[in-house]
Parts: structure tokens; C-alpha cells; sequence
């Protein structure tokens, strides 16, 4: 560690060093990000063939980097340690990315803690593990805050900074700077809530989306249609507060819940509660054809991404 302090003006000063703990599709796409904003970067995985796996995975995010305007050659600062105590030494950062267990995320980083300097900044990307618990083997719980992507993160802006009971007000602001200073749009939670805002958010709509499949109303193909030509279009410049706030006309939102309110309660008792059961988990399988390949899919996904970040001034 250097022992400065990081800078909140949007610099990286005292975010040099990063530690990418775990190599898989997000843990890679943070590694794409920090590598492409000029961080030094060492990859921790465990697993074997890392190092190719884990540069492949880079040239699949260039495009999508350059698009945006950051730099490429990210292989320039990047090293490989397979020992997480050499890995994290001289961190300044560290961004976690392992299995999505409790018990192996509170050994990491009472391990983690153990080989950091006081200052090291510790993030989770943990999609619903609250840092509350992810820190119970910590003698500093304080230094824990889970600082979690929406994929993929080399690209799309959020990150949710989620503090446990015991984190240091301190640790959120680092962690708001840091992620700011990457471009990002941090969002910071009042309170614990499993699975987050995002997840739950998209976990909501996908459920009535099953529903609708399941009940015969729409394909999944139709579903996705509805959503990109509607929906989609309008969450992409205003949320759903927002958009109903417009819908209330010049009344605004108190006007629309006095009077469309109660339609709507009529319809939150409709919505659907499916189950994934082995039947509606080979339905939505069966339909999951959509003409390309993942690698395909996702290239396609990114540029139109980057389309509409342009389009809202978010690249």
C-alpha cells in the first residue's frame, strides 16, 4: 500500500493496484474495465487455464472498450497469482467475484484481511450475500462493502455499494470514489435486502414474463419484442416513478395513484406466481432459440448498448 488517500474528484489516485479475486464472466469484465482505465492488475482463480481463459475473455471486451473510448493493449498490466496471499500484498483494491456461498466468501476474506494493508479497499460483487454476514469472520468488519455490477460491468454503469451493519461510513465513501472514478454510477443502499435493488427489480418482471410464456399468452421471442419496443424504450430515459409521474399527466403521480391506483392493485392480485419445475424449465428451454451463438448474441448486445449509452450521454 502507498498509504494515500483516494481522490473523490473523479481521479484514481490512491486506486492503482486491483486484485481480481475469481476469473469468470464478471470477475473478467471488471478485470477488461480496471485494465482499460490504466490499473495494474493481478487475477487470483484457482481454477486451471486461467490465464488463457481470462485473455480470451479480454479480446472479446475490446470492441466494446474502444467504442466507448477507453484504451486497449490490456494485457500491458496484468500478472496472474495463484496464492491469495501474495495476490492481495500490495493491493489497493480488491474485488471479489467468488461462488455465490456464504461460509467460502467468509473465509476469503478473513484470509484477504489477514494479507492487506489497513487501507486496502475490500469490495464483493456478490449478487445477494449481505456484507453483514460476509464479514462475521472479520476482525475489521468495517472494511467490508459489497460493490456489485450489473453485467456486463466493463460497460453498463451501475454498481450497487450495499454497506453491512459494521461498515465504515469511510469504506462506502472510498468505495463511491473509486467506482466514480471508473465511470461508473454507483448507487449506494439505505438498508440490507437480499438480492439487492436491481436483481430484485429484474427478478419481479421475470416472473410475470414466466407467467405469460407458461399461460400461453406470449412466446418468449413475443415477450422480448413487447419489452424492447415499449418498456425497454421508455426505462432507458425515465424509471418506473418517473414514467408513471408523466402518465398522471399534469396531476403527476399523486393524480395517478388516486385514480389508476386501484386498477393497478387489481392487477398486482393477477400477477402470476410460477414455479420453475422441471416442465416450465424444458418450455422455456424449448423456446430458447434466438439464431446465434452466446458469443454472437453478446457482441450484438454490446453495440446496441453502447448505441444507447451515446444516445443518453452515458459513454
Amino acid at each position: 500500500m502507498n498509504g494515500t488517500s483516494p481522490a473523490t474528484d473523479g481521479t484514481m489516485d490512491g486506486f492503482q493496484r486491483v486484485t481480481v479475486i475469481g476469473a469468470g464472466v464478471i470477475g473478467a469484465s471488471w478485470t477488461a474495465l480496471f485494465l482499460a482505465r490504466g490499473l495494474t492488475v493481478t487475477v487470483n482463480d484457482p481454477l486451471p487455464g486461467v490465464a488463457q481463459r481470462t485473455r480470451d475473455q479480454l479480446r472479446q471486451a475490446v470492441p466494446a472498450l474502444r467504442a466507448i473510448g477507453l484504451r486497449d493493449g490490456l494485457d500491458r498490466d496484468l500478472r496472474f497469482e495463484a496464492d491469495i496471499g501474495k495476490a492481495v500484498a500490495d493491493a489497493d483494491v480488491v474485488q471479489e467475484n467468488g461462488p455465490e456461498r456464504l461460509d467460502f466468501k467468509q473465509d476469503l476474506f478473513a484470509r484477504i484481511e489477514r494479507a492487506t494493508g489497513p487501507d486496502t479497499l475490500l469490495l464483493s460483487s456478490t449478487s445477494g450475500i449481505r456484507a453483514t454476514a460476509m464479514a462475521q469472520a472479520m476482525t475489521q468488519p468495517g472494511r467490508l462493502v459489497i460493490g456489485h455490477p450489473f453485467n456486463p460491468p466493463h460497460l453498463v454503469p451501475l454498481v450497487e455499494v450495499v454497506p453491512g451493519e459494521q461498515t465504515d461510513p469511510d469504506t462506502v465513501r472510498r468505495a463511491v470514489a473509486f467506482y466514480t472514478a471508473l465511470g461508473k454510477k454507483p448507487q449506494v443502499l439505505r438498508k440490507e435486502v437480499p438480492g439487492f435493488v436491481a436483481n430484485r427489480l429484474q427478478a419481479a418482471f421475470f416472473r410475470e414474463a414466466v407467467n405469460l410464456v407458461v399461460q400461453g399468452v406470449v412466446t418468449e421471442q413475443e415477450i422480448d419484442d413487447v419489452v424492447t419496443s415499449s418498456l425497454g424504450l421508455r426505462w432507458a430515459v425515465a424509471g418506473p416513478f418517473r414514467s408513471f409521474h408523466l402518465g398522471g399527466g399534469p396531476g403527476g403521480l399523486p393524480y395517478f395513484l388516486q385514480h389508476l391506483g386501484p386498477a393497478l392493485e387489481d392487477l398486482w392480485r393477477d400477477l402470476g406466481t410460477p414455479t420453475l419445475d422441471a416442465a416450465t424449465v424444458e418450455l422455456l428451454s424449448g423456446q430458447a432459440d434466438f439464431g446465434a451463438t452466446v458469443e454472437e448474441l453478446e457482441s450484438a448486445r454490446d453495440e446496441a448498448q453502447i448505441r444507447v449509452m451515446r444516445a443518453l450521454g452515458e459513454d
